[in-house]
């Protein structure tokens, strides 16, 4: 009875993935080629210099993000991953979050976009980013292995596919969220549609896009031990190293670093995220002698300039004047000659 109802899925999606490597093999290697030279590159500018200067890099990142307090403590922490000896493979695991989480995001926010336009592409991506986000992380690495072999690629590759969903959604549901009011004046005012995205829709929606960002980098850094699996290599590799060996301390240090880069990716980009306060500009208001100056000159030399405020107190002079009743005295009024 089984045997009559069992739905060959398994078979077709192997046959499907086996026809794609036969059929896009070219594709698929210069792909591998570009990932794996932007990953040697980026690797090798962070585990090249010394620590000390890719942390006080890191500090001056963070301290643009939210100021003083959070350099600190992110210098603390990456210190404590120099002093537990995993400062290469930290770096080897921060190389790749940051390029799949670049790629991701390169994906995720014009999808997310084109998905906030059309309500067609919008329903046709939601069981899409349904199945990325629920499907086990583990089912990845299979075909990403099958494709680019073992080494950081897959692992990549499977991190972009892994953490690409929350940046989709993040990103249609911020410019969705914008007030539709706001974008019909926009249209009053004669603004093409490229404009009124550029300046209205993703700015007032930037907070909901960089959530998504933040999402989308602590999945991707998630995903560093699971790709440690298949070769990737950096703390991942040492967590599956510990495991294999049963040895709790390489375990409980990598570990450790995992936890310390992720909170420090996640308040930086939380810290980008949140709209900053400008100061008011204060203009210093001129002396009477200038004003009266000013509009001496104006009364001569050419016609004077007059704000609507300034407009709207000159016309109120006339009527505050005709208001204001006559308390001269009468026989000051007698004395008066004409």
């Amino acid at each position: 009875m089984n045997d009559f109802f069992r739905l060959p899925l398994g078979d077709v999606v192997e046959g499907a993935v086996r026809w794609l490597i036969d059929a896009l093999g070219g594709f698929f290697d210069v792909v591998a080629v570009i990932f794996g030279g932007l990953y040697d590159w980026l690797d090798a500018s962070l585990s090249t210099p010394p620590f000390w200067a890719v942390i006080l890099v890191i500090a001056a990142f963070a301290y643009w993000s939210k100021g003083l307090l959070l350099a600190v403590g992110s210098a603390l922490g990456l210190l404590v991953i120099v002093a537990v000896g995993q400062w290469p493979n930290a770096m080897d695991s921060l190389a790749l979050v940051i390029l799949a989480a670049a790629v991701a995001i390169a994906i995720a926010v014009p999808l997310g976009i084109w998905a906030a336009r059309s309500d067609r592409v919008s329903a046709v991506l939601r069981p899409v980013l349904d199945f990325l986000q629920t499907m086990p992380a583990f089912v990845y690495l299979i075909p990403a292995m099958l494709i680019f072999g073992v080494g950081p690629v897959p692992g990549m590759v499977a991190t972009i596919v892994f953490a690409l969903a929350p940046g989709v959604r993040l990103t249609e549901l911020g410019i969705r969220g914008v007030d539709a009011e706001i974008v019909e004046a926009g249209h009053a005012f004669g603004a093409s549609p490229g404009r009124i995205l550029r300046q209205i829709q993703l700015s007032l929606a930037m907070p909901s896009i960089m959530a998504g960002v933040n999402q989308v980098i602590m999945l991707s850094l998630s995903m560093v031990v699971i790709a440690g699996m298949v070769g990737a290599g950096g703390l991942g590799g040492a967590v599956v190293q510990s495991l294999s060996r049963i040895d709790i301390g390489l375990g409980v240090e990598a570990g450790l670093s995992v936890v310390i880069l992720a909170m420090i990716l996640d308040r930086v980009t939380s810290g980008f995220s949140v709209p900053r306060e400008r100061k008011p500009k204060t203009v210093p208001a001129p002396a009477p002698h200038a004003a009266g100056a000013s509009r001496g000159a104006s009364g001569a030399g050419g016609p004077a300039v007059a704000t609507p405020a300034a407009a709207a107190a000159t016309a109120a002079e006339p009527r505050a004047a005709a208001s204001t009743p006559d308390t001269t005295p009468a026989d000051d009024r007698s004395s008066v000659t004409v």
